[in-house]
């Protein structure tokens, strides 16, 4: 369960106005000239200052002060597909400099096992944020944003060990049933009212938001109040794409527009959610007299939470972005995992067929639950392939170094930002057998393994890897498993226009979807 809300600059936005001279107050103008001079004298300062050269990996160089930051933001490509291009070129370690930054980027699995599992410890932590990004996590008061230290160790002991275990996954086995029921209806009536056609990601989107928002909550809401509560999470997201102030913080004086609004989308969702976690802190005091109450919720285990070095629990905003970490972090990946499978199943009817045929040998004609899961080796084989060949991220979220350290034999300076180019490993040719080819059978008759936690080798890692592997890594992939089957088992999926090829073109939104959303035909096989 990776949160979207924190990746490397994957949608580079250029500032708003072309020209930067183009102020309209004395004030603007004032802060433009201190920029600049401020800028004037930072080029002085550095070609005058003597320091030790640091033997960084290879990269394309870059200009001064910006470094590489302007060839990124003026390719016209995704950041992922810059990388995929650089990595030929310059090898499985690469240097960026973005602005003020130093951006590692690892795309080979021995070095990755170097960095995170041999030397785990130094770069477990995260990178120092953007003012504005610092509010929305309450200063990296989340399990995904917490320095590596007590306060993150805290967290993500609480996330585990009482939300996201086995057991306390069991406890939402009912909730999980009646959102897959929500789904196929929703996809019956829009089926009916388009004559089959059907909008995948939209649908799978819902279905696993209201699992979450049961699980994260534990109060009933109709579906108009969870679809707003999902549009100001997206908009949260959308407030928090990378921009140019982030790699020069220089800039941000001309970006205290977009500052405000940040500052009042933090205002909107803080009142949106805070009611939920009152009435919530109302209804575990008297569950029987409320029978909308569920017997538990990952919020219960926020009010009186206790995290090392601090004295008070956790404060209503504090618990807002905890909240928000949990809806955001399992929602957009799990989704686009269910629009790249059906993809595949359309473009390969025969996978269907054989998950099709493998549901009816093992639960007959009730509905699949997620215990009949556990018994069926080609489904669990088609979802290990489809993380290994669509991963619902490029990069796992930014490691960041406690100290300055060695890597392949390079300087990994402290600070650095250190990405994780997760194709790189998931799609080598020396680790699998025709990368390219999705082929679920390479789990199965064609004796190739893959262990997605890393514990026993490392070829694939789609919720990253060592200290900071995602927390959500074993809901997620329930939740996959599950959609799929049901979808399956409801509904033959074909292309829409009929005899349409699908386009497997990329694009990043919140993770990496289909560049064209997915609308297919359904027809019951009921």
């Amino acid at each position: 369960m990776h949160s979207p809300s924190i990746h490397p600059p994957l949608l580079i936005q250029p500032p708003s106005s072309p020209n930067p001279f183009n102020t309209h107050s004395p004030m603007e103008f004032s802060h433009t000239l201190v920029i600049f001079s401020t800028i004037f004298f930072t080029i002085i300062l550095t070609l005058i200052r003597p320091k030790r050269r640091l033997n960084l990996p290879p990269g394309p160089p870059g200009w001064p002060i910006v470094g590489n930051l302007l060839q990124v933001a003026g390719s016209g490509k995704p950041f992922f597909q810059y990388v995929r291009e650089l990595v030929p070129k310059y090898g499985p370690i690469i240097t960026l400099k973005m602005g003020t930054r130093t951006m590692i980027i690892i795309s080979r699995a021995d070095v990755v096992h170097e960095a995170l599992i041999e030397n785990g410890q130094v770069f477990a932590t995260r990178p120092a944020e953007n003012p504005t990004r610092a509010v929305f996590s309450c200063n990296k008061f989340t399990v995904n944003a917490a320095l590596y230290g007590p306060v993150w160790r805290s967290l993500r002991r609480n996330m585990v060990q009482n939300a996201l275990s086995a057991s306390k996954l069991r406890t939402f086995r009912e909730v999980r049933g009646v959102a897959m029921d929500k789904l196929v209806d929703r996809l019956k009536a829009e089926a009916e009212a388009n004559g089959g056609a059907v909008w995948v990601l939209k649908n799978a989107r819902f279905a696993v938001f209201c699992i979450l928002v049961s699980m994260c909550f534990g109060v009933e809401m109709d579906e108009k109040t969870i679809e707003q509560i999902d549009e100001m999470m997206k908009l949260v997201l959308l407030t928090l794409d990378p921009r140019l102030d982030d790699y020069l913080p220089l800039l941000r004086p001309l970006c205290s527009k977009k500052r405000k609004r940040a500052m009042e989308v933090r205002e909107q969702q803080i009142a949106m959610l805070v009611p939920f976690i009152e009435r919530r802190r109302a209804a575990i005091g008297s569950l029987g007299s409320d029978p909308t109450a569920a017997e538990f919720a990952y919020l219960d285990t926020l009010f009186d939470l206790t995290v090392e070095g601090r004295n008070d629990p956790p404060s209503n905003p504090e618990i807002v972005t905890l909240c928000s970490e949990f809806l955001n972090g399992g929602t957009d990946t799990t989704a686009t995992a269910v629009e790249w499978a059906v993809a595949r199943f359309i473009e390969a009817p025969s996978i269907q067929s054989r998950i099709y045929e493998e549901i009816k040998s093992v639960v007959g004609e009730r509905k699949i639950n997620e215990k009949d899961i556990e018994n069926m080796p080609y489904l669990n084989a088609v979802v290990k392939e489809l993380l290994r060949k669509h991963p619902p991220t490029y990069f796992s979220l930014t490691h960041s170094v406690t100290e300055p350290a060695k890597l392949a034999g390079y300087d990994i300076p402290k600070g650095a930002n250190v990405e994780i180019y997760i194709p790189g490993i998931s799609e080598d040719p020396k680790l699998w057998t025709n990368p390219d080819r999705f082929d679920p059978d390479r789990f199965l008759t064609g004796g190739e393994s893959a262990d997605i936690t890393g514990a026993t080798e490392l070829k694939m890692i789609p919720f990253g890897v060592g200290r900071r592997i995602c927390p959500g890594l074993g809901m997620a992939t329930l939740h996959v498993s599950l959609m799929i089957g049901r979808m399956v088992q409801e509904f033959e999926w074909t292309s829409w226009p009929q005899n349409s090829k699908v386009d497997f073109s990329e694009k990043t939104e919140f993770t990496v979807v289909m560049k064209n959303t997915l609308r297919a035909m359904i027809t019951s096989r009921v």
